[in-house]
């Protein structure tokens, strides 16, 4: 599965939650390397597997997993010639102990849990094992009863330190006098007397060290001496004794290989598999149905993501229609649409639960393909459409008809009229391999194209006027619109306004849907301005024009593929000057179709100065109206 797809739809934050659900270390580690699969039968097992483990927890049992704590240190260690030391042996038979317990606790579930409680048949008990470490190590330690010699090397301990004692008793009440303080200190190990420096030679015995100030000395008695010789031989005996039974222990671990191992990974997967219940608890998710065919019904759907903030989503594709245009305001839901679907068909594909309401149904898909966002970065300056055109050139590459595409804000970013071509181009040919195609985008155009072609159907977000709030309901089979002016006559914009940009908005859309021409060979008595970077195309077949153009009228100029507005009536030789963004050129009328004609355009009494003039000369003309103005002159730019 695309890498970016999962990126964009952010599905690394579900793993993330998962993995906090996990227990163990490698329950953990089955959630951070979580991947969508293809495979239908085996994402129905695993969806199986999941609600088995989430009616387990639901029904208040508390599985126990074993922690696996000190499990991984130990596998990697194991044959390796390491000797084990007695925290080793404890974590080893806690877990021993655990699994035996989750044994027992997944054969009581069989009949709930079928599938579940299969996993533990797989693990064993171990008992043997356990029992040796049981007998020889008890609280971190080696038990006196691990071996015979041993115990005789502990008892030899015992009594020698009994007659160590009682010969510093006897010391102290004899130096009681001249020692610093009335108690027996230790150096390396050893008993020493702290003795006042002045009295040094009154003890016989050796110095092992003195105070910081120099008024104490720490001097072992002559008396002990050879008893702590004969201990030091003891305690080392016992060393080498412990080392011995930590051998055989790690011996007969060592047997045991293959049963810790494949008991470790079998609790790590039954974790993973409960940490994906204990998830799907969290969104109260439920299983769907599945299906081959591109066939996405679900109800009431929520983005995983937004827990309970999201308005629930009613979302259908596939049956009748392959592509849906999703239309409607900005912050409206369109983009949370599609990234809903398409982060629901991940967890989906990944064994998750999802939450829908039951009865929901979903497609297996092979790719995931996704144009979200303007995926640009600061290192590779993209521009927005750049970073489109590469998003839509790498799903060409791979869509075919087990394609889920998702784009965001179709046509964004360039010139509308490119734009729009374009993204019709790509949708039809998206269509033609099957894919299946969720889109947004705020033109009319691909609208209108969805609603007048076969497998192609529109949808808005709902949107309530009177509030000029968002509802976040998907209406399918219906097309919406950005609501611009609605809004903009809601918060005080005037009628006429709103009036002429619906005008404007309809003559664009008028233009756009025109067939493209073949630019002709300029006429010698044209003066034709051609535009840098000008797309040469064939001229609509329009009626020949039998009337002269009139002031005002908006005119076709389709070597330029543009519109502009008539400044001045056709001249002697056929040329009508054009106003288009503030530049007038002269055009013969043979290269001019009518667009809309200046009556329907303005009012009776509207005053085309306001549009042919610059506002600098308007006022110089109404002040010449009022008086005469020496020096005053009014320029009129020269016509290309």
């Amino acid at each position: 599965m695309n890498e970016t797809t999962m990126q964009r739809l952010e599905y690394d934050r579900i793993k993330t939650r998962v993995s906090e659900c996990a227990f163990s270390y490698l329950g953990k580690h089955h959630a951070a390397s979580m991947l969508p699969i293809t495979d239908i039968r085996t994402i129905r097992t695993r969806l199986n597997e999941t609600n088995e483990a989430l009616q387990l927890i639901r029904h208040g049992a508390s599985v126990p997993i074993p922690s696996l704590e000190g499990m991984e240190y130990i596998l990697h260690l194991l044959g390796t010639g390491y000797l084990f030391s007695e925290r080793d042996f404890s974590h080893m038979a806690q877990f021993i102990r655990s699994c035996s317990q989750l044994i027992k606790y997944m054969n009581s579930k069989a009949d709930a849990a079928p599938t579940v409680s299969a996993y533990a048949s797989s693990m064993y008990g171990m008992e043997p094992l356990l029992s040796e470490i049981e007998k020889c190590i008890y609280s971190g330690q080696v038990t006196d009863i691990a071996s015979k010699e041993l115990a005789k090397i502990r008892k030899k301990i015992t009594v020698t330190e009994e007659r160590i004692k009682r010969k510093l008793d006897s010391l102290i009440s004899r130096h009681r006098s001249i020692m610093q303080e009335n108690m027996v200190s230790q150096r390396g190990g050893r008993y020493v007397l702290p003795i006042k420096k002045e009295f040094r030679k009154q003890v016989k015995g050796n110095v092992l060290d003195e105070s910081g100030s120099g008024q104490t000395v720490y001097v072992e008695p002559a008396e002990i001496v050879s008893l702590q010789f004969d201990q030091s031989a003891n305690m080392a005996e016992e060393s080498k004794e412990e080392m011995k039974v930590l051998g055989e222990l790690t011996a007969l671990a060592e047997s045991y290989t293959r049963e810790l191992s494949i008991n470790t990974e079998t609790v790590g997967v039954l974790d993973f598999l409960l940490a994906k219940a204990k998830y799907a608890m969290t969104l109260d998710a439920v299983p769907v149905e599945l299906n081959q065919d591109g066939i996405i019904d679900i109800h009431g759907a929520r983005h995983p993501l937004m827990a309970n903030s999201m308005v629930p989503l009613d979302f259908s594709i596939g049956q009748g229609y392959s592509s849906l245009i999703i239309t409607g305001p900005n912050t409206g839901g369109k983009t949370m649409t599609l990234k809903s679907v398409g982060l629901l068909t991940l967890m989906v594909q990944s064994g998750l639960l999802v939450p829908v309401l039951e009865g929901s149904r979903m497609a297996v898909f092979e790719e995931i393909e996704v144009d979200i966002g303007d995926g640009q970065s600061i290192e590779h300056a993209l521009s927005t459409f750049s970073a489109h055109i590469r998003n839509m050139i790498g799903i060409l590459e791979t869509a075919g008809s087990s394609t889920l595409i998702l784009i965001d804000e179709m046509a964004s970013g360039t010139d509308p009229g490119e734009g729009v071509g374009l993204s019709i181009a790509l949708l039809e040919e998206f269509h033609r391999r099957q894919a299946t195609v969720v889109a947004t985008t705020h033109f009319s155009e691909i609208k209108h194209f969805a609603e007048n072609t076969p497998g192609f159907q529109n949808a808005r977000m709902e949107f309530d006027t009177e509030t000029l709030q968002p509802l976040y309901r998907l209406r399918i089979g219906e097309a919406g619109e950005s609501y611009a002016y609605a809004i903009a006559l809601k918060l005080g914009m005037w009628n006429r306004i709103i009036e002429r940009s619906q005008t404007i908005s309809a003559g664009r859309t008028s233009r756009n849907t025109q067939k493209p021409f073949i630019m002709p060979p300029a006429l010698d008595d044209e003066k034709a301005v051609i535009a840098p970077s000008v797309t040469k195309q064939k001229e609509p077949n329009h009626p020949a024009q039998t009337k002269p153009f009139a002031l005002g009228d908006s005119v076709f100029v389709g070597y330029l593929n543009r519109t502009g507005i008539v400044c001045t009536t056709e001249d002697e030789r056929g040329n009508v000057g054009i106003l288009i963004q503030g530049q007038k050129l002269a055009i013969n009328k043979k290269r001019l179709t009518l667009h809309i004609a200046a009556t329907e355009l303005y009012p009776d009494d509207y005053d085309l100065d306001i549009v042919l003039e610059t506002k600098e000369n308007r006022k110089k003309r109404k002040l010449l109206g009022r008086k005469h103005v020496p020096g005053l002159i009014i320029e009129t730019p020269p016509e290309d």
